[in-house]
């Protein structure tokens, strides 16, 4: 965290030291549900390394690189800044996007969503058969590893949909606010469907949190 506050020492403005050090670290959030409970969609062994060895890494290299960022601000090292920012990006994009991923699927997720999250998909996609054919064909295109995401467009007030590369984080590369992320990753996948992402993306509409999805809507929209 960073304070706008300062004291005077004789003629110069000095920052309390504590300002660097006050940042809490990152943690790897809790499940909502046990890693088996999204079977026979997503198999609890693929469940259980996708959250505690993939996210925990994310989450660990963040607090290294955060560390590294907070020494190279306190020695004016610009350049080290700098080369740091990949690293900031992807460890902080693979934490913030799994933490919205474990929320969006449910054991009791699946079906339609309901309400002003309904009427948005059919104002924006036609009818949901079209937004889901949409954002499947969209996640099965990403090319390697990344991410399908729809989104809310919060200047134009509508539902979008987009892919991200890698662990690029929807808000902070296009400024869309997240409401659903499908991971295409294949450490999301491959141990059940093996190389047929297809397969996966069907199987995952079974567990869908519309709930969340709908909250995340209610909240963006105030």
């Amino acid at each position: 965290s960073f304070c706008f506050f300062s004291f005077r020492s004789g003629a110069k403005l000095v920052a309390p030291l504590g300002c660097l050090v006050s940042r809490q670290k990152h943690t790897l959030p809790d499940l909502p549900y046990d890693y088996g409970a999204l079977e026979p969609h997503i198999n609890a062994e693929i469940m259980q390394l996708h959250h505690s060895k993939h996210h925990a890494t994310y989450v660990n290299n963040l607090n290294v690189a955060e560390e590294k960022y907070k020494e190279a601000l306190a020695k004016g090292d610009v350049t080290a800044q700098v080369s740091l920012q990949p690293a900031l990006k992807f460890n902080g994009g693979g934490h913030i996007n799994h933490t919205i991923f474990w929320t969006n699927l449910s054991p009791n997720g699946g079906g339609e969503p309901k309400g002003e999250l309904m009427e948005a998909i059919k104002r924006d996609f036609g009818s949901f058969a079209n937004f889901k054919e949409k954002l499947t064909a969209v996640s099965v295109g990403v090319q390697g590893s990344g991410w399908g995401w729809l989104g809310y467009n919060k200047e134009q007030g509508r539902l979008q949909i987009a892919a991200c590369a890698n662990q690029d984080p929807l808000q902070g590369t296009t400024g869309l606010i997240p409401l659903l992320g499908i991971d295409v990753w294949e450490h999301a996948y491959y141990l059940q469907y093996k190389n047929v992402r297809p397969d996966y993306l069907k199987a995952i509409w079974n567990v869908i949190n519309w709930e969340n999805v709908s909250s995340r809507y209610a909240t963006c929209k105030k």
